[in-house]
Parts: structure tokens; C-alpha cells; sequence
């Protein structure tokens, strides 16, 4: 009888080793060899696409017709915005975040709001009984016949009865709980997750079945597996919170049909998940009227501005090192300005703490938000509270210049219509638009001026 042949692959990236090493050479992680038995190879098999498009020529690129893709709308405008306009038919979507988070009560609405349009769809729970699929489905106030429910870890029979149902739309929770029985690794693996994966991809290119699948995340908040299960789908989205908060986001970080970083906003009630439709009001409806280091800036959410309030905190240090702490924005930004401060503005930063907090548990990375983090800053520091109707955009280089930013328009528009009076931005995004009626744009060419304008003498 022939030997089983081994080998230990990465957990996290998918590198594979002949013997065990305590730190993977690809990805530089610790303890993320596991063994698995080599699968014998399938015969025949020619690559992972090849049951998917027969035997194709190369053709001219403009000879190729193009079109729309064709999409499925929910009832929930905020997933749909982060979809790109809607379900792209025969697409692959992941959906990651943490347990408990409310990824099955999010998809266990959506399949419920298809299935009323009489289109069928079949829910795979590999993780709980369709009893307890039916107790989440009592407290949503779900009664459709055309949605299915299967408790199924195998993917042969997954397989089985989408050919039987023929559903317009299938979710898999979760996509680390599926295995293929050719391949003899435990599920989760990265090798069950490749294959498991790919046969999904398959099912849904062939078929023209949008197929939703749930991932696992890790403690660094990334999905779990190896990336490739990232580069294989078509959108990867993720579902965001706080579990002692109701408010949950649902960012796209990718997404082949529609724009990259769109944002939806939800609030988790009793009955299930409820789409917040203005998530300004909702960020600064608790703001403190006229409190030193708090301003507010209009962000870009993919293509929607989110109007949040940024607060900074500056006190005297205790210690030799003063600390630098960042909630929701990147923690090296903080060095940074308050080092332009240091040495354009004459801010005697060197020895202060410096606690900066974006209200309602948003992530902000975009660079126009470099101009609202100084002045609170700088606001803080001079206990000189800023005026509460106006709005900081802009970018600021290490000479302290304001630079242009983009979408300046619907950043003062959407200002606008929440009420706000001044919007100091870069001078250089003065131009070649019509400002809105009500609001003043005031444009500033560094941070001296913003803080001259923007701080009560």
C-alpha cells in the first residue's frame, strides 16, 4: 500500500512546506503550519476556470458588444449602494465581520426581501439547524414560501439541491464550515476553502446565480483563510460595529460591478436590521455645543459625503514621552500634524498627550480630513472652541499648505443641507463651481489661516 504523502500549509496565506516551520517565510506569521494529506490529482483537470467557459479565440476588444450588467434590487437602498446599484446576476459576494456582528441576520433579511419578489432562494446554514434558522426567521417577521433553508456542511449535496430547487439566489453561512469530500484537510483549511470556493464561483458563473457567501474573520479583523479567497470573489464587503452599539456599518473594500469604499449605515433593533438613510444626523445629533477640540468634517464615503465630528483632547504629560492615541483615524497622522503645528504654527506640542476620537465608531483614512484633525488640535490645545456651524475639508502637506481635495461639491452640499453656515476649505477648490445658497466657502491656502478663521480670538 502506497505511503499518504503530507505537507503543511499556511493558514493565512497558503504557503505549503514539506516539513513544519514555527514561522511561515511567506507571510511572517507564527504557529500557522498545519498538516494536511496531499490530494491525488484529478484527471483531466486542466485549471480552476475550466468547467466554467468552453473553448474560447481571443477577440478584438472592440468587436466585444458591452453592456449593463443586469441587477436585482432589495428593499434596503443602503445595501444596494454598497452593491453598486444592486445584486449583479451570476456574481460572487463575501461578507466578513465579527461573530455575532449580524452577518446571517443581515442576508437572512435580504434573502427574505428577494424571495417576496418571487424569485426563490435557498439559505445553506452550515453552523446552525434549520430549527434555529426558522426561530431568527419568527423574530424578523419572515413568512415567504420561496425561501429555502438547508443545514448542509457537504458541497456535493449543497450542489445537489441547488440543480434540484434551481433557486434564483443562494447565501452560504458560513464558506469556512463547507467541504469537498475529494480533499481529505479538515474544513477551514485553505485548501477547502480554494476548492470550495472555486465550485461556488463555478455554480454561479455557469448558472447566473448571484451566490452570497459569510467568511470568518480574525482577531486582526481581516477575513480568515488565505487572500486568494479575497482575489476569487467579485465584491468583498464588510460588516462593521460595535456588539454594545446598535449601529453597524457595511463597508465594500472591493467590488467589480460598482465603486470601491461605499458605506451603509444600519441600526440593529428587535426586529432585525433597520437602514439608516441620513448617517450625518446621526453623528453629530449627540455633539457638544461650543466644547473645545471638536470639529466637524465632510468625508467621502465612496460617492457619499458623511458629515462627523472629530474631537481631540490635549493635556499636559505625566511622563517622559508623551502619548500619541488615535480612535478611528490612523495613529501616525497624529505625529504628523501636530509636528506642522510645532514648527508652522508655533504650537508648543512637544510635551502634551494627544487623544484623538472620531465620534460614532466610523473610520476615517482619507487625507481631507487633515485640516479638521489640526484645528481640533490646535482648538484643544488653546481651549478656543471653534464656531459650531462650520466644516474643516482639506489636506495638509508638511509646509503647512492646504491642498485640493476632491468631490468638493457634494461635501458643501450636503453641508449645506444639514444646516451648517461656513465651510473653510482649500483655496485651490474655489473655482469652477457654483457654491449653494445659505452656506459661505471660505478657501484658505494654509493652517494659519484656517486657525485664524476658525477660532474664536
Amino acid at each position: 500500500m502506497a505511503k499518504r504523502k503530507t505537507k503543511f500549509v499556511c493558514q493565512e496565506c497558503g504557503y505549503e512546506s514539506a516539513k513544519w516551520m514555527g514561522k511561515c517565510p511567506a507571510c511572517h506569521q507564527w504557529n500557522t503550519m498545519v498538516e494536511e494529506i496531499e490530494a491525488a490529482a484529478v484527471k483531466g483537470r486542466t485549471g480552476y476556470m475550466s468547467g466554467i467557459t468552453s473553448s474560447q479565440k481571443p477577440e478584438k476588444i472592440t468587436s466585444i458588444e458591452s453592456k449593463k450588467e443586469p441587477r436585482v434590487t432589495t428593499k434596503m437602498r443602503e445595501f444596494n449602494r454598497v452593491l453598486g446599484g444592486g445584486v449583479v446576476l451570476g456574481s460572487l459576494v463575501l461578507i466578513g465581520g465579527d461573530p455575532g456582528i449580524g452577518k446571517s441576520t443581515l442576508l437572512l433579511q435580504i434573502s427574505a426581501q428577494l424571495a417576496e419578489k418571487d424569485l426563490p432562494v435557498l439559505y445553506v446554514s452550515g453552523e446552525e439547524s434549520t430549527r434555529q434558522t426558522k426561530l431568527r426567521a419568527d423574530r424578523l417577521d419572515i413568512k415567504t414560501d420561496k425561501l429555502y433553508v438547508l443545514s448542509e456542511t457537504n458541497l456535493m449535496d449543497i450542489s445537489r439541491q441547488i440543480e434540484e430547487i434551481n433557486p434564483s439566489f443562494v447565501v452560504v453561512d458560513s464558506i469556512q464550515t463547507v467541504f469537498k469530500e475529494e480533499i481529505t484537510s479538515a474544513p477551514g483549511s485553505v485548501s477547502q476553502v480554494r476548492e470550495c470556493t472555486m465550485e461556488l464561483m463555478k455554480i454561479a458563473k455557469t448558472k447566473g446565480i448571484p451566490i452570497f457567501i459569510v467568511g470568518h474573520v480574525t482577531k486582526e479583523g481581516s477575513i480568515a483563510g488565505p487572500r486568494l479567497l479575497e482575489h476569487m470573489v467579485d465584491a468583498v464587503l464588510y460588516f462593521e460595529g460595535e456588539r454594545h452599539h446598535t449601529y453597524r456599518i457595511l463597508r465594500g473594500v472591493k467590488n467589480r460591478f460598482g465603486s470601491t469604499n461605499e458605506m451603509g449605515i444600519f441600526e440593529m433593533k428587535e426586529e432585525g436590521l433597520r437602514e439608516v438613510m441620513n448617517p450625518s444626523e446621526i453623528f453629530l445629533e449627540e455633539r457638544s455645543q461650543g466644547a473645545a477640540g471638536s470639529t466637524v468634517v465632510a468625508s467621502m464615503e465612496g460617492t457619499r459625503p458623511v458629515l462627523v465630528e472629530i474631537q481631540a483632547l490635549i493635556s499636559p504629560t505625566s511622563f517622559g514621552n508623551p502619548r500619541r492615541t488615535a480612535t478611528g483615524v490612523d495613529h501616525n497622522r497624529v505625529p504628523l500634524l501636530m509636528a506642522v503645528l510645532e514648527k508652522r504654527v508655533g504650537l508648543m506640542l512637544q510635551n502634551q498627550d494627544a487623544y484623538i476620537k472620531v465620534a460614532g465608531g466610523v473610520k476615517l483614512d482619507e487625507p481631507a480630513i487633515d485640516l479638521a484633525l489640526a484645528v481640533s488640535i490646535a482648538s484643544s490645545f488653546r481651549d478656543q472652541p471653534t464656531k459650531p456651524n462650520d466644516i474643516f475639508i482639506g489636506e495638509v502637506g508638511l509646509t503647512g499648505e492646504i491642498r485640493r481635495v476632491s468631490r468638493i461639491e457634494q461635501r458643501v452640499q450636503e453641508s449645506a443641507k444639514l444646516g451648517f453656515k461656513r465651510v473653510i476649505c482649500p483655496k485651490n477648490n474655489l473655482d469652477g463651481w457654483n457654491y449653494p445658497a445659505g452656506i459661505e466657502v471660505i478657501g484658505v491656502s494654509n493652517v494659519q489661516e484656517a486657525l485664524e478663521i476658525g477660532l474664536h480670538q
